[in-house]
């Protein structure tokens, strides 16, 4: 049976005088790629946020990998958060550095290994998500949109996660690049045994890539399980969303 990486409990969030989730519940199965979706607004992104701990939950719980986040102790939110890798919507690659050095990063700051060992996991990194041996001179500000989004994904892969969790990665994208970006995805999800979460609005990379989506919609979870079920819940979301691409 396939074991969840994932248990997010009765999540509650609260800004100010705002309720955004309400009693969130969802698990991610091992090796699934997972989708996050759900109007504008309605707390996709704050939830991924929740999960690699960069906000706090109001109420309930999160269990990654068997680590509760709730009070979760210094030393084990970080040995917690070298497993997973994060690809921001923007990308965040440092735009004074260069590819190279951005990868890298991770490796110096959480890693002993050898200025010799780090130039050759950066390699492959940068090989393996389709960027070239000589774009790992260049900055940012020299690359296009694709190569950013890429650059970001190998530098997320660093460390050699298990779990990787992408923000609107197709974001921006012209449709030949997100479509080259999806196959990627598949690609290293077999590849590297990964778990991916994803939060995404792109309709066509829903259906090429996902396993199991959560919508959330009014502070709740309206539907956790595959696409082809999607239609067994009547939610105006849901109906108006998914028949766009019809």
């Amino acid at each position: 049976m396939m074991s969840n990486i994932i248990e997010v409990k009765n999540i509650k969030t609260v800004f100010g005088d705002r309720i955004i989730h309400d009693g969130i519940n969802l698990s991610v199965p091992k090796g699934s790629i997972y989708g996050l979706l759900g109007p504008s607004g309605c707390g996709k992104t704050t939830l991924l946020r929740e999960m690699v701990m960069l906000q706090k939950f109001s109420g309930g719980d999160i269990t990654i990998f068997s680590h509760k986040l709730n009070n979760i102790r210094y030393k084990e939110a970080i040995s917690l958060r070298m497993k997973w890798g994060v690809l921001f919507q923007s990308g965040a690659l440092f735009s004074s550095l260069t590819l190279k050095e951005n990868i890298e990063l991770p490796l110096i700051e959480y890693s002993d290994l050898s200025q010799e060992m780090i130039d050759d996991i950066v390699e492959f990194k940068i090989n393996i998500v389709g960027l070239r041996s000589d774009d790992a001179n260049l900055y940012p500000s020299q690359i296009s949109g694709g190569m950013k989004k890429k650059a970001a994904l190998a530098r997320s892969l660093a460390l050699d996660p298990k779990l990787l969790f992408l923000d609107e990665p197709t974001s921006g994208l012209d449709p030949i690049s997100a479509r080259d970006f999806d196959a990627l995805i598949l690609k290293l999800r077999d590849l590297l045994d990964l778990t991916i979460v994803m939060v995404s609005h792109d309709l066509q990379s829903i259906h090429d890539t996902l396993d199991k989506v959560a919508i959330i919609d009014n502070k709740k979870i309206v539907y956790e399980g595959n696409l082809k079920n999607i239609f067994s819940v009547e939610n105006e979301f849901i109906k108006t969303f998914f028949q766009m691409g019809k």
